[in-house]
């Protein structure tokens, strides 16, 4: 299963949305919901994001990415903080 995380970092730090990664970004949001493929994680994702009050108010100086994570990597990564 994938988890979605949105991403979104200042153009500053990220002129591409490749260059942003969990660790320069300003917003890290984790879609509470787990997908069965990659298409379907990004989607629900931008869909998301979108119906957020953070996907509402981004602007021109703000990059997204949107990362499909193995759920039992983030796991993984939540235990460990």
């Amino acid at each position: 299963m994938l988890t979605a995380l949105v991403l979104i970092c200042s153009a500053a730090v990220a002129a591409d949305p490749h260059d942003c990664t969990r660790n320069n970004a300003n917003t890290v949001m984790r879609v509470p919901a787990e997908f069965g493929n990659p298409v379907t994680c990004v989607l629900h994702a931008q869909a998301y994001l979108a119906g957020s009050s953070i996907g509402r108010e981004l602007d021109a100086n703000e990059r997204v990415r949107i990362l499909c994570v193995r759920s039992e990597t983030r796991a993984a990564e939540t235990q460990g903080q």
